[in-house]
């Protein structure tokens, strides 16, 4: 089975589902992994940039990703690109891996660069095209920091009704996470190691299992 994560960011796909993509990768199947932005300069060093680079190929070696794409668009100015650009640079990828399972940020996180990522896929995966994409689920994932810094409105709510069990892959998940130097904090911060464990121990909680990640269904079609 293909699965993809698609992250406005690097280290997106490992706060929302990277206990869930370590299970697909247990259970044989083929990830693929699509970054929508880079970071630039001159708002980055060059430094910096070959850093940050270097975390998300040591990434998908952990992941055991079959392919990396990068659509090379600016961090945090997803807003001054062309909604046209990001569909059609998604859609041409997902044509290519026709993935079963797509996973996306949650449309209504604070974070900017999130909500252009979501709309882009979702023109892309409309419920008419999936089975010609060969798409059966589309689910979203909630990213620390982002996710719940949305402002108190229920359209930006975050209101899961998909869990997936990774207590056998929490560890993992947090190592995974501590190759994003770059973008880790360190506890009590959102993005550090006590937070993701207690999240997932919270929602692993509601359906009575030591560690979960939680989506949103989006759309499937079977």
């Amino acid at each position: 089975m293909n699965v993809l994560a698609i992250s406005a960011h690097p280290d997106d796909e490992t706060l929302g589902c990277g206990g869930t993509l370590l299970r697909h990768q247990v259970n044989g199947d083929s990830l693929h992994w699509i970054i929508v932005t880079q970071a630039h300069t001159p708002k980055w060093s060059q430094e910096v940039i070959d850093r940050k680079a270097a975390e998300v190929t040591a990434a998908a070696t952990a992941y055991s990703m079959q392919s990396v794409q990068k659509l090379g668009m600016p961090t945090i100015r997803l807003d001054t690109v062309p909604l046209e650009e990001i569909i059609s640079g998604l859609g041409k990828i997902i044509e290519k891996i026709r993935p079963e399972i797509v996973y996306l940020p949650h449309l209504g996180d604070v974070h900017t660069d999130h909500h252009a990522v979501f709309l882009g896929a979702l023109s892309v995966l409309k419920a008419f095209r999936m089975r010609a994409l060969g798409v059966r689920r589309v689910l979203s994932f909630e990213t620390l920091s982002s996710t719940e810094a949305a402002p108190p409105l229920a359209p930006r709510a975050f209101v899961p009704n998909v869990y997936t069990d990774i207590s056998q892959h929490i560890d993992r998940k947090i190592e995974v996470m501590n190759m994003f130097a770059s973008e880790l904090q360190p506890d009590p911060f959102p993005r550090g190691p006590s937070a993701i464990r207690a999240l997932a121990r919270f929602r692993g909680a509601t359906i009575g299992v030591e560690y979960a990640e939680a989506f949103m269904l989006i759309r499937e079609v079977s």
